[in-house]
């Protein structure tokens, strides 16, 4: 019987969207954007992340607005659902989430999507909306899913983007031997 072929090693992608009540420079929504760089940083040293999408000079990615002038992104990358799972439900972050009615319209569709990369990938805002796209359309799947509908790396490998390519080798006669 011949073993099954690895899966290779993987991250967990994460996207959410969020349509902002107001403006992010409306009084109203300040007490949000006090709690952006606090939350990132706590992000940025959970155990298990990777990766955040930033804008170019900027400390977030609240500029971006891929998904229509009120909304607002968050890509991020995990070494596995369970790092996310902790920073996103057992840190500081929750407290931000459970404000989010003050700042954030009522989700009417699927605003998280959850989905399988190959270490070393970084996903694309397009990459991420389109996997957006496919759990709204045909819902839970290995390719798209959500906390209460997850999939394991090992699922979801057929789904795996491509990985990125290997930096290129030298030829020898780039690098003569030393004599």
């Amino acid at each position: 019987m011949t073993p099954p072929a690895p899966v290779p090693a993987a991250h967990l992608a994460q996207l959410n969207v969020a349509a902002l009540l107001h403006p992010l420079d409306d009084p109203r929504t300040a007490p949000f954007v006090d709690l952006l760089d606090p939350v990132n940083a706590a992000a940025d040293t959970a155990p298990g992340f990777v990766w955040r999408l930033v804008e170019e000079g900027a400390a977030d990615a609240t500029g971006l607005r891929p998904a229509g002038e009120h909304v607002i992104v968050n890509l991020s990358v995990w070494q596995d659902q369970d790092s996310l799972w902790d920073f996103a439900y057992r840190s500081g972050h929750l407290e931000a989430m459970r404000q989010r009615r003050a700042w954030f319209a009522r989700h009417v569709e699927a605003h998280l999507v959850l989905w399988w990369i190959p270490a070393g990938h970084l996903p694309t805002l397009d990459e991420a909306l389109e996997r957006l796209a496919d759990l709204r359309a045909h819902g839970p799947s290995p390719r798209a899913f959500t906390f209460a509908s997850s999939h394991t790396a090992a699922e979801a490998a057929d789904h795996l983007p491509a990985a990125p390519p290997a930096p290129p080798r030298p030829s020898p006669a780039a690098h003569p031997a030393k004599a």
